[in-house]
């Protein structure tokens, strides 16, 4: 979206807020209820997707991907709209949803069916909290990193990540990173995996990589900065491994 999703969804809250205000004059009590509720709830979700907030949690989509109970009941509304707006939007890209960057590593959007879904019964992380893990989604190993749409994971969520999908790939697994349309968090994801293989020797180079695959991609300046820090986290871990092993070998050679 080029759109923040904080202020797409403020915007949706407000027009749902003004037809509110159009049924009660109408004497429509029980649609109007319903609008302000939608409305309450969706500005809620505006200040939780907020930058300076980004509490994805709000949802209460769990590492399995699914959502409970109280979540459907307070969130139903606009998660039925999301998958309704994912579906939709879909149609209108008409891109496939998910390409190959590499041998075996795959980038794209939701998958709501089996032929949405990487051949080779892939691994699969996602990186939506508002989409639930599809059902043909049941059998395949999975990891979910609930991110905001327009936002992205957080370093710590990138080396998590990037550490499961190495070592699935030790297991010969193929590996399909998922948000909803494959455009960005899912691409944030991607490049540190081909950086992390070997692939790319940087960040930067593996979001070329990817765009001459997928052109449609686009990482946000949000999404560059937590690549970049989690870029500098990996190569300070990496100096100061080199440092205590030196040190190591030094106190050995003392002995």
């Amino acid at each position: 979206m080029a759109m923040g999703i904080s202020k797409l969804i403020a915007l949706m809250a407000t027009s749902l807020f003004l037809l509110f205000v159009l049924f009660k004059s109408l004497n429509l009590p029980l649609l109007s209820i319903l609008l302000l509720y939608t409305s309450l709830i969706s500005y809620l979700i505006s200040v939780a997707s907020h930058p300076y907030l980004n509490v994805p949690l709000l949802l209460g989509k769990s590492s399995d991907g699914t959502f409970p109970l109280w979540s459907t009941l307070l969130f139903g509304p606009f998660l039925f709209s999301i998958r309704l707006f994912v579906f939709l939007r879909r149609m209108m890209i008409g891109e496939p949803l998910f390409t190959e960057i590499s041998v075996g590593l795959f980038v794209g959007g939701w998958p709501s069916s089996l032929e949405h879904l990487p051949p080779g019964d892939p691994v699969v992380i996602d990186c939506t909290c508002e989409l639930p893990r599809s059902s043909v989604l049941s059998h395949n190993a999975y990891m979910c990193f609930a991110t905001w749409d327009t936002r992205a994971p957080q370093p710590f969520q990138i080396e998590s990540a990037v550490r499961w999908a190495c070592m699935k790939r030790t297991l010969k697994k193929p590996v399909f990173i998922h948000c909803a349309y494959g455009h960005g968090r899912s691409v944030c994801l991607m490049c540190a995996l081909l950086v992390t293989l070997g692939l790319a020797e940087d960040w930067k180079m593996a979001e070329k990589m990817i765009k001459e695959k997928r052109p449609s991609i686009s990482l946000n300046s949000l999404q560059c900065r937590n690549l970049e820090e989690w870029s500098t986290n990996r190569i300070t871990l990496k100096k100061n491994m080199v440092i205590n092993i030196l040190g190591h070998l030094k106190n050995f050679g003392d002995i």
